[in-house]
């Protein structure tokens, strides 16, 4: 007798397509007729504030770059600025702006530091030309002209020296805090919920095989103390799979430096997949980790980022670039027949399954650097011995004149090593405004001279927060006038630490 084919669901189909946004249009009319007073999820992602970068020295030209290119990557943003209205003005109303002023302690509140991951300090003492200077008598480089300097307002010392250590000294324990090695991404476990349970349907959406003419059928719902991703999964019309994947996150989730995830589940015996997507279209590579579970019992599911297998429509790629973990875009449970590349699932059976889940969290994080200071190079040039002046940038000839400018940076460098912070020290060489994008050169023992853009600097710092080869180290950068791209995971990698 011949198999009758099972009835496809069309309009569950166009429901799929309509919640994760593959057709925008259809998605714009169900939010224009869905009601204001649906019940919302319970279940969110970590809280803003939990990755928060604080920039000091945010209205500066090098801070008002890092602010920029913190906020393009994803980052919650803090600036500290002295001047409120012209930080209002120059970074505009969605970056946390705050008034303090680093050579006044008690500005330094609980408020301007709470629930940081990371500093940028980019402060420093104004410069700018003697009142009547002129280019044809100028003497200073500022990186397209020269013009006889004279620092005005707070000194040197007070800025690159004593207001680091007041800054060091507020940030010391909420940094301390936040050296967790674990970060909570979901946590389902916020029981007791009101009755019936709102759905998760803001964030966590089916995705079975419907969208291959299938007939299997998932939910994920909150019960007590877990979520529960649950359905049948049948293998008519050649389908096999159900699954429940978030839409994209807003913004990306930055797990750069962790070393995978791990899920707090119970299920029925059978093996599942977790998948992650750096790639925010709706059908990209994904990358893919098959688990087994024991029947009726809680266990803690490890997945190494580096073990993830690159997949398409569950076909290995074996060119695909590894995971972007500093790009995190969606995550998915799913429950399959196949394995990859054809090969069965040898721990599955068609019908109802049911996998509960209390926790996804990040883990293994290594120390990061948490402060990261824009210092310059030749700080250690000033007083050496045997130097030549006359080839050394104007801040080295002139350092007396500008107040001891490096001297003071020098000292304030080595507050930040004594602090006990993890960090990362950065010296530039001449800043200029040129564009960035330039092919870097790195080195150590302060020897290096040239220029760099501020363009450069800013993504210099914002790197070194991600990168575990940059924690307590001190180095000097110029910039060629070459276009390269910058491999960032390995720019450092040459790099000692600080003896």
């Amino acid at each position: 007798m011949k198999a009758t084919k099972s009835s496809w669901d069309a309009g569950r189909f166009l429901q799929t397509l309509t919640y994760f946004e593959v057709i925008p249009v259809l998605n714009w009319f169900q939010r224009l007729f869905q009601s204001s007073t649906a019940p919302q999820a319970t279940m969110t992602t970590s809280p803003s504030t939990a990755n928060t970068v604080l920039v000091v020295g945010a209205t500066g030209g090098v801070g008002k770059r890092v602010v920029q290119q913190l906020r393009d990557r994803g980052y919650p943003v803090r600036a500290l600025v002295r001047d409120l209205e012209r930080g209002k003005t120059m970074l505009g109303d969605d970056v946390g702006i705050i008034d303090a002023d680093i050579t006044i302690p008690e500005t330094l509140t609980p408020t301007v530091v709470q629930d940081i991951r990371a500093v940028i300090c980019c402060t420093g003492p104004r410069v700018q030309p003697k009142e009547g200077d002129t280019p044809d008598r100028s003497k200073y480089y500022q990186g397209i002209k020269f013009y006889l300097p004279e620092v005005v307002g707070d000194t040197p010392e007070s800025i690159d020296y004593q207001g680091i250590k007041n800054l060091l000294h507020a940030i010391a324990t909420p940094l301390k805090a936040a050296q967790s090695h674990e970060k909570i991404l979901f946590d389902f476990t916020n029981s007791p919920l009101p009755t019936p349970h709102p759905p998760l349907s803001d964030l966590w959406g089916a995705l079975d095989d419907v969208v291959m003419g299938g007939v299997s059928a998932s939910t994920m719902q909150q019960i007590d103390n877990a979520a529960l991703f649950t359905g049948n999964v049948s293998t008519d019309n050649s389908g096999g799979f159900a699954s429940v994947r978030s839409r994209n996150l807003e913004p990306a989730l930055n797990l750069s430096g962790y070393g995978g995830i791990q899920l707090r589940v119970k299920g029925d015996g059978q093996r599942y997949k977790f998948l992650l997507r750096s790639d925010a279209k709706w059908d990209s590579i994904a990358y893919s980790h098959s688990f087994d579970t024991k029947a009726g019992e809680w266990m803690d599911v490890q997945i190494p980022f580096n073990t993830l297998i690159p997949a398409f429509r569950a076909k290995t790629l074996s060119d695909a670039a590894p995971l972007n973990a500093s790009r995190i875009c969606s995550l998915q449970l799913m429950l399959s027949k196949f394995e990859y590349d054809g090969d069965l699932n040898p721990h599955f059976t068609p019908g109802s399954f049911a996998l509960e889940l209390q926790t996804i969290r990040a883990y293994g994080r290594p120390t990061l650097p948490q402060f990261v200071l824009v210092s310059s190079a030749g700080v250690t040039r000033i007083d050496r011995p045997g130097i030549n002046l006359d080839e050394e940038p104007p801040a080295v000839r002139m350092n007396d004149q500008l107040g001891g400018i490096l001297t003071w940076k020098r000292r304030g460098e080595e507050a930040v090593r004594e602090s006990g912070i993890p960090y990362t020290i950065v010296r530039p060489c001449a800043l200029t405004e040129a564009a960035g994008g330039k092919q870097l050169t790195l080195e150590q023992g302060d020897n290096l001279r040239g220029a760099i853009s501020r363009d450069d600097v800013a993504a210099i710092c914002i790197h070194a927060i991600e990168q575990p080869q940059a924690c307590n180290v001190t180095f000097e950068v110029n910039a060629t006038a070459s276009d390269r791209a910058v491999h960032w995971t390995t720019l450092f990698d040459s790099l000692a630490p600080d003896s």
